[in-house]
């Protein structure tokens, strides 16, 4: 695994919805939209909010939403060209940003130019994904098909890419990465794969895949749907299957993305958006933050056409533009990475559930000599936990805390444990 990414927090951007750009493809005689560039002024707030990466949405030229792509090695017209790419390359260098692309691999839009060998065949023609007729599934037993795709790959490393989101990964054969990637790590040894896999065997695919990384949606379920039920077995279940994983590889852990509701949407109660983020941010796993849950958007996912229009806004030019009501949840962000990077070890920290009822639970996350605790209370009333707090020190959010082991009601606690 590369070594840049043990320290990677990343901050998620759907590019096409983030810049205003039209939902579909121009015609060919219009002129190419940079809007790429209107990312150049959310780096420092990146930056600030203390993330080390961009994760990318789809770039490449596409018919609608980006993930039917039609041409792998065209940034999409309604976003930029190559000389907008390489600008922001530069940029996010300069601030010491990495970029990972979204590629999708596993199918293409209707007019992608590949051969008629390209495609998988159904019984009524081309296979599609998912029944979505716009969406042709590739022959991934084709020689073309990898080659294609280890170009692609290839292409977007050598021009400043640190490395890439394999969406819809879950379909593709694990076999078909275990043959691409290893010629494109030896041209790119500090590339980094994650492929987003939604159910399953996690590990499994992992080790028959040769990727890094796959996305933690059993994490992320539990994470929200824990809170709301106010069933935090459910979280303690989880992070039981977490730290077999971990055990493995290193998850993309979320609590929010470019394809779920909005965290502070999907919770019932605001006052547990600090209970979220606290257990994503001291887990294991390379977390990643979907721009816009850092200032409490709301956006509700439907399925139907347009369905994602919600949560996949478009932003202001600058962050000056922001209104002012997210500032403490960006705060509590800001605090909660902060702490996160303060505590690099967490990236491969086992998490044990030391004390659990419905409505809340102690995690220790541990890593060698290292550890921190973590103090979750969903009830209405303060609850005084059975912890030793004679080697805790509390850390967030209230430092001086007259008793750590009393927590308010609704409220968390993290605590540093000091070395016997």
């Amino acid at each position: 695994m590369p070594t840049w990414s043990d320290h990677a927090i990343l901050w998620q951007v759907y590019p096409l919805g983030f810049t205003g750009a039209p939902a579909a493809a121009p015609p060919p005689e219009e002129p190419t939209q940079h809007r790429l560039r209107r990312l150049l002024p959310w780096l420092d707030y990146a930056v600030e909010l203390g993330c080390s990466g961009l994760l990318l949405g789809p770039i490449f030229a596409s018919e609608t939403h980006g993930y039917d792509t039609v041409d792998h090695f065209r940034v999409d017209p309604r976003l930029g060209d190559d000389a907008d790419f390489d600008e922001l390359v530069a940029e996010t260098r300069r601030r010491g940003l990495r970029i990972v692309l979204d590629g999708v691999f596993n199918h293409v839009g209707r007019s992608f130019a590949g051969g008629p060998s390209w495609f998988r065949k159904g019984p009524d023609g081309y296979d599609t994904f998912e029944g979505h007729e716009r969406l042709v599934a590739l022959d991934h037993d084709q020689p073309a098909v990898r080659d294609h795709v280890a170009a692609v790959l290839d292409h977007w490393l050598a021009r400043g890419a640190a490395g890439w989101r394999l969406d819809a990964a879950y379909a593709v054969p694990p076999a078909f990465w275990r043959e691409v990637l290893p010629g494109v790590r030896e041209r790119h040894p500090e590339a980094w794969f994650a492929g987003e896999v939604i159910h399953g065997d996690y590990a499994g695919y992992v080790k028959e895949s040769g990727l890094d990384s796959v996305t933690q949606y059993e994490l992320w379920k539990a994470i929200w749907s824990s809170i709301n039920d106010r069933n935090l077995f459910e979280l303690a279940w989880a992070l039981d299957r977490h730290n077999d994983l971990l055990a493995t590889f290193t998850p993309l852990t979320f609590a929010g993305n470019h394809d779920v509701t909005r965290l502070a949407t999907r919770l019932d109660d605001r006052r547990h958006l600090g209970h979220a983020l606290a257990i994503l941010l001291t887990v294991g796993g390379v977390p990643s933050l979907y721009s816009g849950d850092e200032q409490a958007f709301e956006g509700l996912k439907e399925e139907r056409a347009g369905g994602d229009d919600a949560i996949r806004p478009a932003f202001p030019d600058t962050p000056a533009g922001l209104a002012p009501y997210g500032l403490p949840v960006y705060r509590l962000h800001q605090n909660l990475v902060g702490l996160r990077r303060r505590h690099p070890w967490l990236v491969r920290a086992r998490t044990d559930v030391e004390h659990l009822t419905n409505r809340a639970a102690v995690l220790r996350s541990r890593a060698g000599a290292q550890a921190l605790v973590t103090l979750l209370n969903l009830d209405d009333r303060a609850y005084r936990f059975p912890v030793d707090v004679s080697r805790l020190t509390p850390l967030a959010p209230d430092r001086g805390a007259h008793d750590p082991a009393v927590v308010g009601p609704h409220a968390w606690r993290i605590l540093a444990e000091r070395p016997a």
